[in-house]
Parts: C-alpha cells; sequence; structure tokens
C-alpha cells in the first residue's frame, strides 16, 4: 500500500496565529480545551487538530516535555538515513555474495 503525502490544508501563518489566540485567550474561557473548541470552529479546523498544535508548541517553547518540532524533523532525517544505509548495505552485502560465488565458479572450472 502506498503512503500519500497529503499538503497541509492550514499554512504555517494560521497554525501560529491560532495557537496564539488560544494562549492569548486561554483566560476568557473556563478551560483551554473551551478556549480551543471556540477557536477551531472559527477557523474551520476540528478542536482535535487545534489541540494538537498547541501542544506541539508547548513542547517547542519547553512549556511541556516531548520533542520539540526541530528534534522531531532530526529524527525523522536520521530515520530516513539510517533505512537508506542498511538498503545500501543489503545491496553490497548481495553483490558481495554474487562475486564471490561467480570467482569460486571461475576457479572450479579451471
Amino acid at each position: 500500500m502506498t503512503q500519500q503525502t497529503k499538503s497541509p490544508k492550514f499554512s504555517p501563518e494560521v497554525r501560529e496565529r491560532a495557537v496564539r489566540m488560544v494562549f492569548d485567550h486561554a483566560g476568557d474561557y473556563p478551560s483551554q480545551w473551551a478556549a480551543i473548541a471556540s477557536i477551531a470552529a472559527k477557523i474551520g479546523c476540528t478542536a482535535q487538530t487545534l489541540s494538537n498544535w498547541v501542544k506541539q508548541a508547548e513542547r517547542d517553547t519547553g512549556k511541556r516535555a516531548g520533542l520539540t518540532t526541530d528534534e522531531r524533523e532530526r529524527l525523522k532525517a536520521l530515520e530516513r538515513e539510517n533505512r537508506e544505509l542498511r538498503q545500501a548495505n543489503e545491496i553490497l552485502r548481495k553483490a558481495s555474495a554474487y562475486f564471490a560465488q561467480a570467482e569460486l565458479d571461475r576457479r572450479s572450472k579451471t
């Protein structure tokens, strides 16, 4: 099954503004979730989506434990590089075995 990469529906600017609105207006609501639900309805995303953006912003500013956006991107790049290196090693291992067998076959014929 192929994985499709979907383009984000909301620009980084819209995300940042929505998160800033949650932080700025949190005191106007009985809870952070109430602020998130209200603001999400205004910008046209789900409350859960905005909640995820808020949590990531909190991680990025050190207010919440977890990987920052930069750390997540770095981890993703390292995992991709690791996967590519494993594939390259597998190809080299198979090529080495193939040429070693070819050398043995050549020697046995003489």
